[in-house]
């Protein structure tokens, strides 16, 4: 079974504990927007930066989803305009840029990050922890 959350066990510990309402996803996503802003922060922060040069610390999700949006095969400009709009994101917000890559591909990403960095850090939190809902929707229906 594919880990839901990456590096963020306590998600699923907390739903489990928790009565259901019969939408695993609904209840997952219930214990997101419940958690302390620091737990959401911790959340965001967990997740990998995409095309980054730490790709060995990807989980085994993670690495397919990246894979799937083509981000492991970059020519040395796409990855460095990645690692250059990751580094911007990063020191704006003090987290890595999120998107559910499997919903579109290497220039929908790019042109996300640009766009995105507009955002104030209130609009990226509440659109990261979105992506982290769509991702975790698409492993759960994998696993399905």
């Amino acid at each position: 079974m594919t880990a839901l959350f990456d590096h963020s066990p306590w998600v699923e510990e907390r739903a489990d504990a928790r009565p259901s309402c019969g939408d695993r996803h609904a209840d997952l996503m219930a214990v997101v927007h419940d958690a302390t802003p620091e737990e959401q922060l911790a959340l965001i922060r967990a997740h990998p930066e995409l095309a980054g040069k730490a790709a060995i610390a990807l989980t085994e999700a993670s690495a397919a989803e990246q894979a799937s949006a083509g981000l492991d095969r970059l020519s040395r400009e796409e990855f460095e305009r990645f690692h250059a709009l990751n580094a911007a994101y990063r020191e704006k917000f003090g987290f890595p840029f999120i998107i559910c890559v499997r919903l579109t591909d290497k220039a929908g990403i790019l042109a996300a990050m640009e766009r995105r960095l507009a955002n104030d850090r209130d609009a990226e939190i509440a659109t990261a922890l979105d992506e982290i809902g769509k991702i975790v929707r698409l492993r759960l229906e994998a696993d399905a």
